[in-house]
């Protein structure tokens, strides 16, 4: 009978504590459309789990406000629990109905490529020669005679069957040396001046990959493709480290503005390394870098193979970026079979492309994530070998998560390899609906069947991350959204979008820049999804896209990124 006293009085102190409001929060998001992405994920065929906020018609938020402190979420939840956390110094935005994701990973990028375009001549977009060499004299007038004049952005692969010479360069803009890379960095073009200066000549060989292009007098026409681009792109003076450090600068007010709170580095060379290592330390590192060393790079590769990955910090590096072959579009895609609008040539790889297998499966074994750029059935095949003699060997590899970037065209037989080895398919939705005027024409109706095979993949029980591959693609989210559900165009072309059962419903797209990016990267844990004890990374849309999506998937291309949170921070508000 004498310890009822004392168990009423520890009661009483519990209720007393349980009454306590917990401390202020530096942040409070109301009136807002929260989807956590905290209930389980959807089955391979799209559907919302149980436990998912659908009714079985359209989708509903599972919160409407969120409290930070000190760059990580303390609640998510009702507005009402979140006045808890309100304090005399808690700043409060009310979001009037906008919609908050967790905050949105480009998993695939190039960095120093976006700060650079936006310093070059922009070419997207141009329809013929006439109009590339417009934009580049325009250029040129600006510019003082014998500088460089480096463009970005023509397509090479709608251009495959075309391709321009240097006569209309070298007419137009004699006294620069110009270098115009193609859309996806797989043909370079330049006029006689950049040749002159890059000692390219009839003379010279085609390099291991590449191919200079030659008129009938075997003369240079202009046009570099596939691994021959890098003897003109060589030419052209490196930046500075402090150039280099400004375009990373402008990369990432780019891509803040874009929604984006991180990104993987598709390719980091010891240049670019440095610049990353000096913006970590230098806290100027607003976005959280996933650094893919870039393999042929073997000075930085040996160097980082003796030490294990670098996991802490806004900066980690525990991944490595190889090619098994070129481009589709180029025709440097390497097939089991000819391609159809070329007899009698399949492509490049392998070896012949730099990949390097026992450097490579050292640094599988070490703990790094190998992550190989495969486009054509044979590449996407040898690819899922050298993961599995490499697994074989060494078991414990596997929990390396290994990827294959693109994943353009997989052979029936290999699709079901990816979840038996643990491989993550890491796909650009964009790349569909853009290579669609000129896809079938390349690789015929038959293989087409492999190509883009986003919901194949996922029946055969892959994972899937995807991305832009900026700068190559646009990287507007909702542009990607939209490639992902409808398989169409900004046109909204083809009606009823290209081989429409390949396409994701809305939950599994988001999840692609989220969700799914968040596991690729080993970030489970932090990010992907709202909820307590996670980084403070969020992405405020001025469209609902779960509901957009079920009413009028098109009107996916209106939207807007209203506020991006980064570690706690505001950016890009507006």
């Amino acid at each position: 009978m004498r310890r009822w006293p004392i168990v009423l009085i520890v009661c009483a102190l519990v209720a007393a504590c349980s009454d306590r409001p917990p401390e202020p929060a530096d942040l409070l998001l109301v009136n807002a459309r929260v989807y956590t992405l905290s209930w389980p994920q959807p089955d391979a065929e799209g559907r919302p789990a149980t436990g998912a906020p659908h009714d079985g018609r359209t989708w509903h938020p599972d919160a409407d406000a969120i409290a930070i402190r000190a760059g990580r979420i303390v609640f998510v939840g009702s507005r009402a629990d979140a006045e808890r956390y309100r304090g005399a110094s808690t700043a409060v935005r009310d979001l009037g109905g906008a919609t908050v994701l967790p905050g949105l990973i480009d998993s695939h990028v190039h960095l120093a490529e976006l700060g650079a375009s936006l310093e070059r001549v922009n070419l997207v977009g141009a329809a013929t020669e006439e109009e590339v060499v417009s934009r580049v004299a325009a250029r040129a007038r600006e510019v003082p005679a014998g500088e460089w004049i480096v463009g970005w952005g023509w397509d090479e692969g709608a251009w495959a069957n075309r391709y321009p010479d240097m006569r209309l360069l070298n007419q137009r803009v004699p006294d620069h040396p110009v270098v115009l890379r193609g859309l996806h960095s797989f043909a370079v073009w330049g006029n006689r001046l950049a040749f002159e200066r890059a000692r390219i000549s009839a003379i010279t060989p085609n390099p291991a990959g590449g191919e200079i292009r030659k008129d009938a007098r075997g003369q240079p026409t202009g046009i570099l493709l596939n691994n021959a681009g890098a003897l003109l792109m060589q030419a052209v003076p490196a930046p500075t480290p402090a150039q280099l450090d400004a375009r990373l600068a402008a990369a990432f007010e780019a891509l803040l503005a874009a929604g984006y709170v991180a990104v993987h580095e598709a390719g980091a060379d010891t240049e670019l390394m440095a610049a990353l290592e000096r913006a970590e330390s230098q806290d100027r590192l607003p976005v959280r870098v996933y650094a893919m060393l870039a393999a042929r790079d073997v000075d930085l590769i040996d160097r980082w193979r003796q030490r294990a990955p670098d996991t802490e910090g806004r900066l980690v590096v525990r991944s490595v970026k190889t090619f098994y072959d070129g481009a589709m579009g180029s025709r440097g895609a390497l097939f089991l079979e000819d391609y159809s609008d070329r007899p009698g040539h399949r492509g490049l790889g392998g070896a012949e492309y730099g990949f390097d297998r026992q450097r490579l499966a050292f640094l599988m074994r070490r703990g790094y994530q190998i992550t190989i750029h495969a486009i054509g059935d044979r590449a996407n095949r040898e690819a899922l070998d050298f993961f599995g003699e490499t697994i074989e060997q060494t078991p414990g590899a596997a929990a390396t998560r290994p990827r294959i970037e693109h994943a353009q065209v997989i052979s029936a037989p290999d699709l079901s390899r990816f979840a038996r080895l643990g491989v993550i398919a890491s796909m650009q939705p964009s790349h569909a609906v853009e290579d669609l005027p000129w896809a079938e024409a390349r690789i015929g109706p038959g293989r087409l069947q492999g190509a883009y095979a986003w919901r194949t993949l996922r029946r055969a029980g892959a994972r899937l991350a995807l991305n832009s591959d900026l700068p190559g693609t646009d990287f507007n989210f909702f542009y990607g959204l939209h490639s992902a559900v409808t398989r169409q165009n900004r046109d909204r072309e083809p009606s009823g979008g290209w081989r429409p059962d390949e396409r994701l419903t809305i939950e599994e797209a988001i999840r692609g820049w989220t969700t799914w990016a968040a596991h690729t990267a080993f970030e489970d844990r932090e990010a992907g999804v709202i909820a307590d004890g996670r980084s403070a990374d969020l992405t405020v849309l001025d469209v609902d896209p779960f509901t957009t999506a079920d009413r009028d998937p098109s009107r996916l291309l209106t939207g807007r990124i209203a506020m991006t949170i980064a570690g706690g921070r505001i950016h890009a508000a507006r």
